[in-house]
């Protein structure tokens, strides 16, 4: 694992090298999820368009992946775009459905060669033919890999997926295909977009925004947060281990209670 990272990190401190020995030496959270917040005010603070801070924020969602995938991260989820951007400006919304092109186009074969796979939740009926050819082809082409899994949350919306998820609930009971009465937290799961996932273990969200967005819902049920006035533009290995870090800082209890509080 250290390895992978020499390229890198002869740039780092002596310190951080210790904070990521350390780090590694306790349990990695499973699934991280992560709302990239703040493109736009870093664009704004440096008198840029919107869509400058868009690019440059893609360029950590590269820097983020490749650590995570080091560190051992089974699941890593970007909210990359939700159902409640499209009413930003047009210019905007369609910088950023270009962004998956970019994004996968240069990036793509260093996630399979990397073993990534790549998948995405959301509604596609409302993205543009070439921002799905751009994720369908991506998700083709490292559907065999194993390993780490970059699940975007692209055209997402928590709310919107747990009235669906309700709707085929009914739907399936109507058609005799589920049982009312076997119907469980674990079986609604089932109905979600994330059914094949597991739920974040943490929750990282930047530029000092402290809410959720409709962001996974139902899924961040327990799930520990962790926030930083960081716009995601300056988002970088060191606050990812910073996050992590705290993570495992954390008593995990689940609602009940440690055998020393029992």
């Amino acid at each position: 694992m250290i390895n992978k990272l020499k390229q890198w990190k002869r740039k780092s401190s002596s310190e951080f090298d210790e904070r990521y020995q350390e780090l590694t030496n306790h349990p990695i959270p499973n699934h991280i999820a992560i709302i990239m917040d703040g493109n736009g005010r870093w664009a704004k603070k440096r008198a840029l368009p919107r869509v400058a801070g868009h690019h440059e924020g893609m360029k950590v969602v590269r820097k983020i992946t490749r650590l995570a995938n080091e560190l051992g991260v089974k699941t890593l989820t970007l909210y990359a775009f939700s159902t409640e951007n499209w009413k930003r400006p047009k210019i905007e919304v369609d910088y950023l459905m270009k962004l998956p092109e970019e994004f996968l186009g240069t990036f793509l074969p260093e996630l399979i060669e990397e073993n990534v796979r790549v998948t995405m939740m959301g509604y596609e009926d409302s993205l543009p033919p070439h921002t799905l050819r751009a994720v369908h082809n991506a998700i083709e082409k490292t559907k065999d890999n194993d390993g780490m899994i970059l699940n975007f949350a692209l055209n997402y919306g928590a709310r919107a997926e747990i009235v669906d998820a309700v709707k085929n609930v009914l739907k399936d009971v109507e058609n005799g295909i589920l049982d009312k009465n076997n119907l469980n937290e674990e079986t609604f799961s089932n109905y979600l977009m994330t059914k094949e996932l597991s739920d974040p273990d943490l929750l990282i969200r930047t530029s000092g925004e402290i809410r959720l967005s409709n962001f996974m819902l139902w899924q961040l049920a327990y799930t520990e947060f962790w926030f930083t006035e960081t716009l995601w533009p300056d988002f970088d290995e060191q606050h990812l281990v910073e996050a992590i870090e705290a993570f495992q800082g954390r008593s995990r209890r689940f609602g009940g209670l440690q055998s020393e509080e029992s």
